[in-house]
């Protein structure tokens, strides 16, 4: 799915951002690929697809 029509990123480009280099938040993920700096709709969905991921990512680490 297109998250940022202005620069035609996708939710999997911001899934793989988080996964490859740590990303965390918005500022993290405009260092790595323009999204955002436009008309700026997409930005809340991001941030919702960073933390999504996040959360995805820690219930399966292994902690012992």
């Amino acid at each position: 799915m297109f998250v940022c029509m202005c620069y035609g990123i996708t939710d999997k480009q911001i899934k793989s951002a988080v996964e490859t280099h740590g990303v965390g938040n918005m500022r993290e993920l405009k260092q790595i690929m323009e999204l955002g700096s436009q008309c700026g709709k997409c930005v809340e969905l991001a941030q919702e697809i960073i933390d999504n991921t996040i959360v995805d990512e820690t219930l399966f680490m292994d902690v012992g």
